[in-house]
Protein backbone atom coordinates (compact mmCIF):
# COMPACT_ATOMS: atom_id res chain seq x y z
CA UNK A 1 0.00 0.00 0.00
CA UNK A 2 1.72 3.25 -0.96
CA UNK A 3 1.66 6.24 1.71
CA UNK A 4 -0.65 8.26 -0.76
CA UNK A 5 -3.32 5.49 -0.33
CA UNK A 6 -2.85 5.17 3.13
CA UNK A 7 -3.13 8.91 3.74
CA UNK A 8 -6.10 9.22 1.74
CA UNK A 9 -8.18 6.45 3.35
CA UNK A 10 -7.41 8.11 6.93
CA UNK A 11 -9.70 10.86 6.60
CA UNK A 12 -11.29 9.85 3.65
CA UNK A 13 -12.47 5.61 4.43
CA UNK A 14 -14.90 4.66 6.86
CA UNK A 15 -16.73 7.28 9.38
CA UNK A 16 -17.81 7.09 13.11
CA UNK A 17 -20.34 9.45 13.63
CA UNK A 18 -21.14 9.27 17.51
CA UNK A 19 -24.50 8.63 18.40
CA UNK A 20 -24.80 12.33 20.67
CA UNK A 21 -23.19 13.85 17.92
CA UNK A 22 -26.21 13.71 15.31
CA UNK A 23 -27.40 16.68 13.63
CA UNK A 24 -31.09 17.80 13.88
CA UNK A 25 -31.12 20.52 11.33
CA UNK A 26 -32.19 18.08 8.44
CA UNK A 27 -35.66 18.15 6.84
CA UNK A 28 -38.36 18.42 9.69
CA UNK A 29 -42.19 16.58 9.58
CA UNK A 30 -44.10 17.83 12.35
CA UNK A 31 -44.54 15.21 15.34
CA UNK A 32 -40.89 13.77 14.99
CA UNK A 33 -37.37 14.25 15.75
CA UNK A 34 -35.45 13.79 12.97
CA UNK A 35 -31.40 13.82 13.16
CA UNK A 36 -28.43 12.93 10.43
CA UNK A 37 -26.15 10.78 10.87
CA UNK A 38 -24.65 10.05 7.38
CA UNK A 39 -25.37 12.05 4.75
CA UNK A 40 -23.94 13.95 1.77
CA UNK A 41 -22.88 16.81 3.96
CA UNK A 42 -21.16 15.09 7.28
CA UNK A 43 -19.49 12.33 5.08
CA UNK A 44 -19.53 12.63 1.39
CA UNK A 45 -22.47 9.70 0.95
CA UNK A 46 -23.75 10.21 -2.42
CA UNK A 47 -26.29 7.37 -2.49
CA UNK A 48 -28.14 7.21 1.21
CA UNK A 49 -29.22 9.29 4.08
CA UNK A 50 -29.36 7.60 7.55
CA UNK A 51 -30.09 9.07 10.55
CA UNK A 52 -32.68 8.54 13.84
CA UNK A 53 -36.25 9.22 14.61
CA UNK A 54 -37.57 10.00 17.81
CA UNK A 55 -41.54 10.56 17.81
CA UNK A 56 -43.08 11.33 21.54
CA UNK A 57 -45.50 8.94 22.93
CA UNK A 58 -49.11 8.96 21.90
CA UNK A 59 -48.02 11.62 19.15
CA UNK A 60 -48.20 11.20 15.34
CA UNK A 61 -46.41 12.93 12.48
CA UNK A 62 -48.03 15.01 10.07
CA UNK A 63 -48.61 12.94 6.26
CA UNK A 64 -45.42 13.48 3.90
CA UNK A 65 -43.75 11.36 1.70
CA UNK A 66 -39.82 11.48 0.67
CA UNK A 67 -40.39 12.38 -3.21
CA UNK A 68 -37.91 10.01 -5.75
CA UNK A 69 -36.26 8.10 -2.21
CA UNK A 70 -37.00 4.88 -1.12
CA UNK A 71 -37.13 4.78 2.70
CA UNK A 72 -36.41 2.00 5.59
CA UNK A 73 -37.17 2.46 9.32
CA UNK A 74 -35.64 0.18 11.92
CA UNK A 75 -37.94 0.07 15.17
CA UNK A 76 -35.03 0.44 18.01
CA UNK A 77 -37.79 0.58 20.40
CA UNK A 78 -41.72 1.10 20.98
CA UNK A 79 -44.51 0.44 18.72
CA UNK A 80 -44.95 2.10 15.45
CA UNK A 81 -48.05 2.40 13.49
CA UNK A 82 -47.89 3.71 10.23
CA UNK A 83 -50.95 5.09 7.77
CA UNK A 84 -50.60 5.39 4.42
CA UNK A 85 -52.14 6.35 1.16
CA UNK A 86 -54.10 9.20 -0.91
CA UNK A 87 -56.15 9.25 2.08
CA UNK A 88 -54.01 7.36 4.60
CA UNK A 89 -56.21 4.34 4.01
CA UNK A 90 -54.21 1.77 5.09
CA UNK A 91 -52.63 1.25 8.25
CA UNK A 92 -49.84 -1.64 9.59
CA UNK A 93 -47.82 -1.72 13.39
CA UNK A 94 -44.05 -2.77 13.84
CA UNK A 95 -42.55 -3.54 16.84
CA UNK A 96 -39.03 -3.89 17.57
CA UNK A 97 -36.61 -5.15 15.43
CA UNK A 98 -39.13 -5.10 12.62
CA UNK A 99 -37.78 -3.17 9.12
CA UNK A 100 -40.84 -0.81 7.16
CA UNK A 101 -39.93 -0.04 3.89
CA UNK A 102 -41.98 2.89 2.23
CA UNK A 103 -41.37 3.40 -1.26
CA UNK A 104 -41.29 6.46 -3.52
CA UNK A 105 -43.87 9.26 -3.65
CA UNK A 106 -46.09 7.01 -0.64
CA UNK A 107 -47.98 9.51 1.33
CA UNK A 108 -47.70 8.13 4.94
CA UNK A 109 -47.63 9.22 8.97
CA UNK A 110 -45.91 7.50 11.72
CA UNK A 111 -47.44 7.12 14.97
CA UNK A 112 -46.60 6.30 18.27
CA UNK A 113 -48.79 3.59 19.41
CA UNK A 114 -47.59 3.50 23.20
CA UNK A 115 -49.32 5.89 25.50
CA UNK A 116 -45.86 5.88 27.66
CA UNK A 117 -43.05 5.07 25.81
CA UNK A 118 -40.92 6.93 23.21
CA UNK A 119 -41.30 5.35 19.66
CA UNK A 120 -37.10 5.59 18.58
CA UNK A 121 -36.41 4.42 15.06
CA UNK A 122 -33.12 4.28 12.69
CA UNK A 123 -33.63 5.56 9.45
CA UNK A 124 -32.17 5.06 5.95
CA UNK A 125 -32.92 6.87 2.81
CA UNK A 126 -31.67 6.27 -0.82
CA UNK A 127 -29.70 9.68 -1.61
CA UNK A 128 -27.19 11.72 0.27
CA UNK A 129 -29.83 14.47 0.72
CA UNK A 130 -32.76 14.72 2.97
CA UNK A 131 -36.28 14.94 1.03
CA UNK A 132 -39.65 15.61 3.08
CA UNK A 133 -42.16 16.80 1.41
CA UNK A 134 -45.31 17.85 3.82
CA UNK A 135 -48.77 17.48 2.86
CA UNK A 136 -52.11 18.65 3.89
CA UNK A 137 -54.45 15.04 3.74
CA UNK A 138 -58.00 14.57 5.55
CA UNK A 139 -57.17 10.83 6.65
CA UNK A 140 -60.17 8.79 6.66
CA UNK A 141 -61.83 7.84 9.99
CA UNK A 142 -61.25 4.06 9.73
CA UNK A 143 -57.84 3.22 7.75
CA UNK A 144 -57.80 -0.84 6.94
CA UNK A 145 -55.14 -3.01 8.09
CA UNK A 146 -52.72 -4.60 5.88
CA UNK A 147 -50.33 -7.54 6.79
CA UNK A 148 -47.43 -7.90 4.73
CA UNK A 149 -47.29 -10.94 2.77
CA UNK A 150 -43.69 -12.22 1.73
CA UNK A 151 -43.89 -12.60 -2.27
CA UNK A 152 -40.79 -15.04 -2.21
CA UNK A 153 -41.69 -17.65 0.35
CA UNK A 154 -45.59 -18.34 0.38
CA UNK A 155 -46.41 -20.64 2.19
Amino acid sequence: MSTSTKGRWKHDGVRVVPGNQLDPNTAQTPGMDRKAAINFARVGAQKLWAGTVHIHPDAKTGAHHHGPLESVIYVVRGKARMRWGERLEFTAEAGPGDFIYVPPYVPHQEINASPTEVLECVLVRSDGEAVAVNLDIEPVEKPESVLWIDPIHRA
